[in-house]
């Protein structure tokens, strides 16, 4: 997409992702507020990747690697914007930060009554690897 441009988020941008994110994003985290978001940036500047489209956020996605594994967090695309590939391109732009960092699978954190982004998911060639469950403990 032409019209389309991928960026690294920065710390002037939080307020505006939060706000996304709070219209756009599939349920909430700890993590959601300014606080944690700059940490983010702070941490890796190149993780949370802007699709922008007229000088606005289109979505979004956390491409984050320890240096082990590659997680994909965070991909959400405004209700207006789906279905124009805005998702795809975000995707396409994580996994070449990924291929960059010497990464060898991503693991996506999809919500399970997400329906949509199952298509989604799985259009971009992933698939959901049922053993496996996420444990969480708040700190």
């Amino acid at each position: 997409m032409t019209d389309l441009d991928i960026r690294c988020a920065a710390l002037p941008d939080i307020d505006a992702v939060l706000g996304f994110w709070r219209e756009a994003a599939e349920g909430t985290s700890i993590t959601d507020d300014h606080d944690g978001v700059a940490r983010l940036i702070a941490r890796d500047p190149e993780a949370l990747l802007l699709a922008e489209r007229d000088g606005r956020i289109a979505g979004t996605v956390i491409a984050g690697f320890d240096g082990w594994r590659c997680s994909a967090y965070r991909l959400a695309v405004h209700p207006d914007q789906r279905r124009q590939g805005v998702a795809t391109a975000l995707m396409e732009a994580a996994e070449r930060r990924f291929k960059a960092l010497g990464g060898r699978r991503i693991d996506a954190m999809v919500l399970e009554d997400n329906t949509q982004a199952h298509h989604t998911w799985a259009a971009a060639g992933y698939h959901r690897e049922d053993p496996w469950r996420r444990w969480v403990k708040s700190l």
